[in-house]
């Protein structure tokens, strides 16, 4: 080993050789410590900041692999200025060039690597100086796993010479292999239907690592991009999006790196898993670790490998998700490393073009624009949105069969705090826009569509959006309004309908989708224009891609009940509607009420910035409860 290094494990009297594997998961485009949408410098994001921890985290041993577990391309405006360049590909990408230079040695692909099609993908990852690998996206299925034609090489074998305790060295054969989500034929189906098709991650592993092994392999590392699970209805069959925790248990895998979902592991939280051990950085007893969101943490798992004469196995190891800052009181962040000066110079033009772009003037709004109190029915921002979406349908809906049906539009809020932390929220002022302020509006690539749906399944819809909350019992003093296990993102409201949830009825729909329970009803008064909805009237609703293809798995949703699909981007509708002024008729009402509980109150968190709009927001019994060490502020409720 050489001179000043140290193994992070412990060797024993059998030939072991120590590796570390680093990781980052979910950059989403977050280069600087950088936050675009308030155009200010921020402490918790960043691979600037993430390139200082992988840079430290080197010099602690003598051999490391650094990987990226997917989406990296799609998240910031950075990102979308770059996707939108015309030239792409003439030179790398400002995400690729820094990966180049951080010294990525494999990396998988995300959902979101797709959202700007695969002929932007391909130029992009042509760039990379690193193979990129991914399993279950393939051209044409074979008759198994091993025999399709990938998309991208499914896996990549990658040489180190390793040494033991005395100084032998010993050459090692690192397997990588990718999986994505199979449900970017959903999610992305415009873009990829009749180009690929999907397998699910286990089917796909237990093909190919056999092959990987046979071609000499002596380590197996997945790239997971998806949570651990448990999947509803998957039943450990891989096919969810969050299958992690079933390759882990897969015979052949040595290690996981997992992400989508956003989160932490090892952490001090709940377990993501039944089979999920923090204390030991393990799922399924395989290591494993998933490290946050846009570079917010560095994951590493330290592993000492022992050949028992026939291979090399997995004799101890170590899993660590290490944080480029922290919150302290009242929740404030702290850095706790600097930016990587050669990664931030190498950023600084893609910085400034994004810059430059952001700052333009785009249009005005006469009110402020904000999701803080989303989780009670009051968000301008969505409102916004919707707005837009029946503006844009109602246009191109005129003269064909559905133009005389009513037409209404369903958003939800996608920055709404949770994960992303408490500065996480829309949040503009009145007066000029810019099109930092589109891209705070809608941070996604979608495009908006047409749905025919029925009255019970715009019922059903909203019961399924109804399932983010507790069931609060009938006098209850603050209860938690929001059941964290949902994200809030699913809270689907719907313009042109007015409606109240009853919150003492618990929901019907579980956090994956499914029916648990059919009978339960939280939606009371469902009404259009003064009249009852009944269960066979039929209406146009307007959506974004995602949801409307099936996203979140909303009743009436899925391909099959689109009638009319814009292919515009949603930025880009949202900018044609602001310059024609059409955010001058916002109301100041919520988007839907709560059903009285006399003598019940309930508690719920928000970012900071909604005490300067609580005033104004047009709903009774709130009340500001102080902040917590999350950096959150919580709002006290009277039902």
């Amino acid at each position: 080993m050489t001179a000043g290094m140290r193994s992070p494990l412990q060797v024993t009297s059998r030939p072991r050789v120590a590796l570390r594997i680093m990781a980052t998961t979910d950059l989403h485009a977050h280069l600087l410590a950088y936050d675009y949408y308030r155009d200010r410098a921020i402490e918790t994001a960043g691979l600037s900041r993430t390139a200082s921890l992988i840079r430290a985290a080197r010099a602690e041993v003598a051999d490391a692999l650094l990987l990226d577990n997917g989406d990296f391309l799609q998240g910031t405006p950075l990102g979308d200025v770059h996707a939108d360049d015309r030239n792409a590909g003439a030179d790398p990408h400002p995400v690729i060039a820094a990966m180049n230079a951080v010294g990525f040695d494999a990396v998988t692909l995300g959902n979101h690597e797709f959202d700007y099609g695969l002929d932007f993908l391909r130029r992009t990852m042509d760039c990379a100086r690193f193979p990129v690998v991914l399993a279950n996206v393939v051209r044409r299925l074979g008759p198994s796993a091993a025999t399709d034609d990938t998309l991208f090489p499914p896996y990549a074998l990658i040489p180190r010479r390793l040494h033991d305790a005395t100084g032998h060295p010993h050459d090692l054969t690192i397997g990588v292999i990718g999986f994505t989500p199979p449900q970017i034929m959903q999610w992305n189906r415009d873009q990829l239907q009749g180009r690929c098709t999907v397998r699910c991650a286990v089917d796909a592993a237990r093909g190919w690592v056999p092959v990987m092994r046979a071609a000499g392999a002596d380590v197996v590392v997945a790239l997971s991009h998806g949570g651990f699970g448990p999947e509803a209805g998957d039943g450990g069959s891989g096919a969810g999006e969050n299958a992690s925790a079933d390759l882990a248990a897969l015979d052949g895998i040595d290690a996981v790196i997992a992400g989508h979902v956003h989160e932490v592991f090892p952490s001090a939280g709940p377990e993501p898993h039944p089979a999920a051990d923090s204390r030991s950085g393990t799922v399924h007893g395989k290591p494993a670790v998933m490290a946050g969101l846009w570079g917010s943490h560095l994951g590493l798992i330290d592993l000492q490998l022992e050949h028992d004469g026939t291979r090399w196995r997995v004799a101890r190891s170590r899993s660590e998700a290490r944080a480029i800052a922290r919150r302290g009181a009242e929740g404030a962040p702290t850095a706790l490393a600097s930016d990587d000066p050669d990664l931030a110079e190498l950023a600084a033009p893609a910085h400034a073009r994004t810059l430059a772009f952001t700052r333009r003037t785009a249009g005005h709004s006469p009110v402020a624009l904000h999701s803080y109190f989303a989780a009670i029915g009051y968000d301008t921002a969505a409102r916004a949105v919707m707005r837009a979406q029946s503006w844009t349908l109602r246009a191109q809906l005129a003269g064909t069969p559905h133009a005389d049906l009513p037409v209404l539009s369903a958003a939800s809020a996608f920055k709404a705090g949770g994960r992303g932390g408490p500065d996480y929220y829309t949040d503009i002022a009145p007066g000029p826009m810019t099109l930092r302020d589109l891209s705070d509006l809608y941070v996604f690539t979608n495009t908006v569509l047409a749905l025919r749906v029925t009255g019970a399944e715009l019922s059903n819809w909203l019961e399924r959006a109804a399932s983010v909350y507790n069931t609060i019992r009938p006098g209850a003093r603050d209860a938690a309004l929001l059941d964290p296990a949902y994200p809030l993102y699913l809270l689907d409201a719907i313009e042109g309908l007015d409606y109240r949830i009853d919150l003492s009825a618990a929901p019907r729909y579980d956090v994956k989708g499914a029916v648990t329970a059919p009978g339960n009803a939280r939606i009371r008064d469902l009404a259009h224009d003064g009249a009852p909805v009944r269960d066979d009237d039929a209406f146009i609703l307007a959506c974004n891609s995602h949801r409307g293809l099936g996203g979140g798995h909303f009743p009436g949703s899925g391909p099959e009940r689109v009638v009319l699909h814009t292919q515009e981007a949603m930025r880009d509708m949202i900018l044609r509607h602001v310059a024609a002024g059409g955010l001058g008729a916002l109301p100041a009402t919520p988007l839907f009420r709560f059903a009285p509980m006399p003598g019940t109150s309930v508690m719920f968190a928000t970012g900071p910035g909604a005490l300067v709009h609580a005033p104004d927001v047009p709903v009774p019994g709130l009340d500001h409860a102080g902040r917590d060490d999350a950096g959150f502020d919580r709002f006290r409720l009277a039902l």
